[in-house]
Protein backbone atom coordinates (compact mmCIF):
# COMPACT_ATOMS: atom_id res chain seq x y z
CA UNK A 1 0.00 0.00 0.00
CA UNK A 2 2.54 2.73 1.10
CA UNK A 3 4.51 1.56 -2.01
CA UNK A 4 1.78 2.06 -4.33
CA UNK A 5 1.14 5.27 -2.87
CA UNK A 6 4.76 6.49 -2.95
CA UNK A 7 4.66 5.44 -6.94
CA UNK A 8 1.22 7.18 -7.08
CA UNK A 9 2.59 10.64 -6.19
CA UNK A 10 4.90 10.24 -8.96
CA UNK A 11 3.09 9.09 -11.72
CA UNK A 12 0.02 7.52 -12.74
CA UNK A 13 -3.76 8.63 -12.79
CA UNK A 14 -3.70 10.46 -9.35
CA UNK A 15 -0.28 11.55 -9.05
CA UNK A 16 -1.64 15.37 -9.48
CA UNK A 17 -4.10 15.28 -7.22
CA UNK A 18 -2.40 13.19 -4.70
CA UNK A 19 0.79 15.65 -4.66
CA UNK A 20 -1.81 18.62 -4.18
CA UNK A 21 -3.08 16.53 -1.24
CA UNK A 22 0.46 16.27 0.31
CA UNK A 23 0.90 19.70 -0.15
CA UNK A 24 -1.91 20.87 1.59
CA UNK A 25 -1.66 18.36 4.23
CA UNK A 26 1.95 19.57 4.68
CA UNK A 27 0.92 23.18 4.72
CA UNK A 28 -1.93 22.33 7.08
CA UNK A 29 -0.14 19.72 9.49
CA UNK A 30 1.97 23.16 9.74
CA UNK A 31 -0.31 25.36 10.67
CA UNK A 32 -1.57 22.34 13.25
CA UNK A 33 1.70 22.30 14.88
CA UNK A 34 1.92 25.85 15.62
CA UNK A 35 -1.59 26.05 16.86
CA UNK A 36 -0.93 23.08 19.23
CA UNK A 37 2.23 25.03 20.28
CA UNK A 38 0.39 28.16 20.90
CA UNK A 39 -2.49 26.08 22.79
CA UNK A 40 -0.03 24.13 24.84
CA UNK A 41 2.80 26.35 25.54
CA UNK A 42 1.13 30.03 25.54
CA UNK A 43 -2.66 29.37 26.57
CA UNK A 44 -0.73 26.19 28.96
CA UNK A 45 -3.67 23.75 28.11
CA UNK A 46 -2.92 20.46 28.65
CA UNK A 47 -1.05 18.74 25.05
CA UNK A 48 -4.39 16.30 24.31
CA UNK A 49 -7.04 19.29 24.73
CA UNK A 50 -4.56 21.19 22.70
CA UNK A 51 -4.21 18.60 20.07
CA UNK A 52 -8.37 18.38 19.85
CA UNK A 53 -8.65 21.91 18.96
CA UNK A 54 -6.27 22.22 16.40
CA UNK A 55 -6.97 19.15 14.64
CA UNK A 56 -10.01 20.26 14.34
CA UNK A 57 -9.18 23.96 13.30
CA UNK A 58 -7.35 22.49 10.49
CA UNK A 59 -9.79 19.91 10.06
CA UNK A 60 -11.88 22.78 8.45
CA UNK A 61 -8.60 24.57 7.13
CA UNK A 62 -7.99 21.28 4.93
CA UNK A 63 -11.31 20.84 3.70
CA UNK A 64 -11.55 24.29 2.36
CA UNK A 65 -7.87 23.93 0.73
CA UNK A 66 -8.73 20.72 -0.40
CA UNK A 67 -12.21 21.27 -2.27
CA UNK A 68 -10.83 24.33 -3.47
CA UNK A 69 -7.28 22.82 -5.49
CA UNK A 70 -7.17 19.14 -4.72
CA UNK A 71 -10.51 18.06 -6.11
CA UNK A 72 -11.16 20.80 -8.41
CA UNK A 73 -11.99 18.55 -10.94
CA UNK A 74 -15.05 17.86 -8.43
CA UNK A 75 -15.47 20.46 -5.63
CA UNK A 76 -18.32 20.40 -3.40
CA UNK A 77 -20.22 23.67 -4.05
CA UNK A 78 -23.46 24.90 -2.93
CA UNK A 79 -25.19 23.10 -0.21
CA UNK A 80 -22.90 19.99 -1.12
CA UNK A 81 -20.24 22.07 0.22
CA UNK A 82 -21.58 21.67 3.86
CA UNK A 83 -22.81 17.93 3.65
CA UNK A 84 -19.30 17.42 2.66
CA UNK A 85 -17.73 19.15 5.77
CA UNK A 86 -19.64 17.36 7.53
CA UNK A 87 -18.57 14.13 5.72
CA UNK A 88 -14.59 15.01 6.14
CA UNK A 89 -15.24 15.99 9.73
CA UNK A 90 -16.72 12.12 9.75
CA UNK A 91 -13.69 10.87 8.43
CA UNK A 92 -11.19 12.79 10.21
CA UNK A 93 -12.43 12.62 13.40
CA UNK A 94 -12.65 9.09 12.75
CA UNK A 95 -8.85 9.63 12.52
CA UNK A 96 -8.60 11.86 15.57
CA UNK A 97 -8.99 8.65 18.58
CA UNK A 98 -5.93 7.02 16.22
CA UNK A 99 -3.90 10.54 15.78
CA UNK A 100 -4.11 11.40 19.36
CA UNK A 101 -3.47 7.41 20.42
CA UNK A 102 -0.24 7.72 18.99
CA UNK A 103 0.23 11.37 20.09
CA UNK A 104 0.02 9.72 23.98
CA UNK A 105 1.80 6.49 23.12
CA UNK A 106 4.79 8.74 22.00
CA UNK A 107 5.03 10.81 24.54
CA UNK A 108 3.57 9.23 28.00
CA UNK A 109 5.57 6.19 27.01
CA UNK A 110 8.31 6.57 24.42
CA UNK A 111 9.25 10.33 26.37
CA UNK A 112 9.45 12.19 23.15
CA UNK A 113 8.86 15.61 22.99
CA UNK A 114 4.81 16.61 22.45
CA UNK A 115 5.51 18.54 19.40
CA UNK A 116 7.90 15.59 17.81
CA UNK A 117 5.31 13.01 18.73
CA UNK A 118 2.52 14.40 17.16
CA UNK A 119 4.08 14.99 13.76
CA UNK A 120 4.53 11.26 13.50
CA UNK A 121 1.13 11.03 14.31
CA UNK A 122 -0.26 13.32 11.67
CA UNK A 123 2.01 11.57 9.48
CA UNK A 124 0.85 7.82 10.25
CA UNK A 125 -3.03 8.84 10.18
CA UNK A 126 -2.43 10.70 6.90
CA UNK A 127 -2.76 7.31 4.74
CA UNK A 128 -6.13 6.47 6.25
CA UNK A 129 -7.58 10.45 5.68
CA UNK A 130 -6.77 10.48 2.50
CA UNK A 131 -8.20 7.12 1.33
CA UNK A 132 -11.45 7.75 2.97
CA UNK A 133 -11.44 11.65 2.01
CA UNK A 134 -11.13 10.74 -1.75
CA UNK A 135 -13.59 8.00 -1.78
CA UNK A 136 -16.81 9.34 0.40
CA UNK A 137 -16.03 13.52 0.73
CA UNK A 138 -14.96 13.43 -2.82
CA UNK A 139 -16.56 10.22 -4.18
CA UNK A 140 -13.77 9.49 -6.13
Amino acid sequence: MLRSFLRNLHSGPLALQLRRFVIVGAATSGVQMLLLWLFVDISGLYYLVGALFSIEITIVLSYVLNNAWTFEATPNTGAEFFYGLVRTNVVRGTAIPIQIGILYGLVEWLSIFYLLANAAAILLSGIYRYVLDAKWTWGQ
